[in-house]
């Protein structure tokens, strides 16, 4: 039977990033019955809101959805889509594999590393109060009585909920990915020696979890460090387990560090439902342009695979992929050792070089 999927093309550049998905996903010659759904600025004026309510039920129906770049204005504007999406959805896991390619620039070899990122709560739970407001200065005047650490008037505040109950299923799907794929090591990283109730909650956790993996290596590392040694030497590190700010931030380093978001593929996962995505913007500025690099939807659409079973049509896509890139032949603009090189293919053209490969392979 055809997996149903629900298609999601995004706007900005994001349709030519889904339509070259598409067409390589089916190259691999599973079969997907896609339903295609709207999300975005483009269909705000039509729907009243960037992300429909038939959209939604789509995914919770489907299970599954591959969406496009989703433009979200800054300062102004709706609410984040991908952020309604986790929130609507209980999307808690984000799953950010970061992979050097031969073929990619970038200054270092050998990475292969997985950051498995709490999605629901942490600073970004969205619990502030603002500065200067008469509720702010409530919650001050409250929090004033119970520590001799005072907080100044006029503050801005934020509250950074950790739950055992997330910390929990976080570390324990970052464990049990580590398992089903064949990881050494989950590295739970934290600055509990500074935040000993919140952050040292979640590393009490972890030690607990890794307790019942004793075929999966632990460690234990400081957030700080961490950064300072994914900068030195990113080939010792293997699956990360962090909480959702850490998670954020550490998510594009280790993207920087296999040669940036273009080529940086995700998926957020919940209980029962997930959403596979490149993790870039929407670049309007390049819409319509067929130029823009699809290898990070790709590599999602790679993800969802694997994620269905077609374990595979993954594996092959994947070093169709790597192979298209090593050669450095029909790839975009950015894949060329420099930007203006006029030997560079489009969008599409590149996930022809892709497809073909993948026919290459059948025949092979």
């Amino acid at each position: 039977m055809a997996h149903r999927v629900t298609l999601i093309p995004g706007d900005g550049t994001g349709p030519e990033l889904t339509e070259a998905t598409r067409r390589v996903l089916e190259a691999t010659g599973v079969e997907l019955d896609w339903e295609v759904r709207q999300a975005g600025i483009e269909v705000m004026e039509e729907a009243g809101t960037p992300l429909p309510e038939d959209t939604l039920a789509s995914v919770r129906t489907n299970g599954v959805a591959l969406k496009g770049p989703i433009t979200t204005p800054i300062g102004t504007g709706f609410r984040s889509v991908n952020v309604a999406l986790r929130h609507e959805l209980e999307l808690y896991a984000c799953l950010r594999p970061c992979k050097t390619y031969p073929g990619v620039r970038t200054r270092y070899s050998n990475v292969d590393l997985v950051v498995v990122r709490e999605n629901t709560e942490d600073l970004y739970a969205g619990i502030e109060y603002e500065a200067g407001t008469e509720t702010a200065e409530k919650v001050i005047r409250e929090l004033n009585t119970l520590q001799p650490k005072q907080i100044a008037a006029g503050s801005g505040i934020s509250v950074k909920p950790i739950s055992r109950e997330a910390s929990e299923r976080i570390i324990g799907f970052a464990f049990e990915y580590a398992r089903e794929n064949g990881r050494r090591e989950v590295a739970g990283v934290t600055k509990a020696n500074i935040m000993k109730f919140t952050d040292g909650l979640f590393l009490s956790v972890f030690r607990e979890i890794a307790s019942d993996y004793p075929d999966i290596e632990a460690r234990e590392v400081l957030v700080d460090a961490l950064c300072m040694a994914l900068v030195q030497r990113p080939e010792e590190f293997d699956v990360l387990v962090l909480p959702n700010l850490y998670g954020d931030i550490v998510s594009d380093v280790t993207a920087g560090l296999v040669g940036g978001l273009g080529v940086a593929p995700g998926a957020n996962i919940g209980r029962d439902a997930a959403v596979f995505e490149a993790t870039h913007g929407s670049a309007p500025k390049y819409k319509g342009l067929n130029k823009v690099n699809p290898t990070a939807m790709i590599l999602s659409g790679k993800l969802m695979l694997d994620h269905l079973g077609e374990h595979d049509a993954a594996r092959r896509l994947e070093e169709a992929v790597a192979s298209v890139i090593a050669k450095g032949e029909r790839v975009t603009y950015d894949l060329k050792p420099t930007r203006d090189d006029p030997t560079a293919v489009g969008t599409a053209e590149y996930a022809d070089a892709i497809i073909a490969t993948l026919a290459e392979g059948e025949s092979g």
